[in-house]
């Protein structure tokens, strides 16, 4: 990746989920970090967010997702991804993940996963690292 150009990342709470603090303080913790951050808000379709993040050039998808539907919703923007041309963009989870998810979602091309009280440091780091 061109180190002069920012990475973009878009910052997603999808379905019902009505909390966001969680996705806000990651979004500003990684533009305070010098990335470029597009935050969708709440309660977006998985389409809305894949329009968005196709929209916006983005380089990483995050959803934070903590109303337990993690592996369908992210399922679903993964397929919409590969079926609309944009496969390559990397999507990564916060939120409320258990352990025993882990393997399926990264199997099912999750690049990394964020639990409660992840520092947006270390996701800062993952990202860049992936990225070069």
């Amino acid at each position: 990746m061109d180190e002069k150009k920012k990475i973009r990342v878009l910052i997603a709470k999808p379905g019902l989920d009505g909390h966001e603090r969680g996705a806000r303080v990651i979004a500003y913790g990684l533009r305070d970090l010098g990335f470029e951050v597009i935050y969708t808000g709440l309660r977006q379709t998985t389409d809305q967010i894949v329009t968005a993040a196709i929209q916006e050039d983005v380089n990483v998808v995050g959803l934070s997702i903590l109303s337990g539907a993690h592996i369908s919703l992210t399922r679903k923007v993964l397929d919409q991804l590969r079926e609309r041309d944009a496969g390559d963009v990397m999507v990564i989870i916060g939120g409320i993940v258990p352990e025993k998810d882990h393997a399926e979602l990264s199997e099912m091309g999750v690049a990394g996963i964020f639990t409660a009280g992840s520092a947006i440091k270390d996701v800062a780091a993952f990202i860049r690292s992936k990225l070069a």
